[in-house]
């Protein structure tokens, strides 16, 4: 899915529509803590799981290849301009074509406000094609702005052309920048989302401490990625279809397996739900918990700005 695709200057700061007398106002954030006995129970038994997901090894891993220091975001790059007009086919593929319903259920979760009384802004990292953008502008009526920052300028131009045909061109805006170093001020958004982006960024500590600091006080932290399946059975049958029918369907169907085979193992390489939670966590994110979807195959976290 989308990602940090590549190395890259940061831009300078992006202008936000009239929101830089804003920026240092408080979103509006939660207001009742949630029940959390049952959510620390999961958390506690998935953390005691053996895992090998280490997320000390995520920068110099591609896929289950091990490259050198600074290789990989290189490697992640061409991966995607390879299948930047095969975004939407490339996601079916790898989930079955639930990523529509998982990320329909994100936008739900945000809740996007359909009336405010000053600007309401979100950046969507690795979002270049726009699908967030645009479910979140037009959940909320078009209250909300949207800005997309993806490293891959194959898939910001997808993204640009499709929010143009939608309509959608003044309301959603495209900028090529890295997670790592977000070319934006502090306290600018009310909420940082990504999907299925953030397994692709090297330095994934440094990505959310920059998704923190560009956050105004209140504000939401919504990442949905593919996870670790937690269903007896589900894991072999998904294992199974991931190693040996996506890459062989995307070899049929695109005419280059490898780029579907990588997406398969880097998933595999991904911190398991409790210990990206406790990442998070360290990035100073509070009220920090997910959510599973279909048994584990992708999970939304969720963190607030306090």
């Amino acid at each position: 899915m989308g990602g940090v695709r590549g190395h890259h200057s940061a831009a300078p700061p992006l202008v936000l529509w009239s929101a830089a007398t804003a920026t240092d106002q408080d979103a509006t954030g939660p207001r009742r803590r949630p029940d959390t006995q049952n959510f620390k129970a999961r958390e506690a038994s998935m953390a005691q799981r053996t895992s090998t997901r280490d997320p000390q090894d995520m920068p110099t891993s591609f896929g289950f290849a091990t490259v050198a220091q600074g290789e990989k975001q290189a490697l992640v790059d061409d991966v995607f301009h390879k299948v930047a007009s095969r975004y939407d086919l490339m996601n079916d593929l790898m989930s079955g074509g639930m990523h529509r319903l998982w990320k329909d259920a994100m936008v739900s979760t945000l809740a996007p406000p359909r009336s405010a009384v000053r600007p309401w802004i979100v950046l969507d990292v690795a979002g270049g094609t726009g699908d967030i953008a645009t479910r979140i502008v037009e959940r909320s009526g078009g209250t909300a702005k949207a800005v997309v920052l993806d490293i891959n300028g194959s898939m910001l131009a997808v993204g640009r052309d499709r929010a143009a045909k939608a309509g959608h061109a003044d309301a959603i805006r495209f900028t090529q920048g890295n997670a790592e170093t977000l070319p934006f001020p502090d306290r600018s958004f009310d909420a940082y989302t990504i999907a299925f982006g953030i397994r692709n960024v090297p330095d994934i500590p440094r990505a959310l401490r920059e998704a923190h600091r560009v956050l105004k006080r209140g504000g939401r932290f919504l990442c949905l990625e593919f996870s670790e399946v937690d269903v007896p059975m589900l894991d072999r049958v998904y294992d199974a279809f991931s190693f040996n029918a996506i890459p062989a369907i995307g070899q049929a169907v695109t005419g280059d397996g490898e780029p579907y085979r990588y997406l398969v193992e880097s998933i595999r390489k991904f911190p398991n739900q409790a210990r990206f939670a406790e990442m998070i966590r360290e990035a100073g994110f509070e009220r920090v918990t997910w959510r599973n979807y279909s048994g584990g195959i992708a999970a939304l976290h969720s963190g607030w700005k306090l």
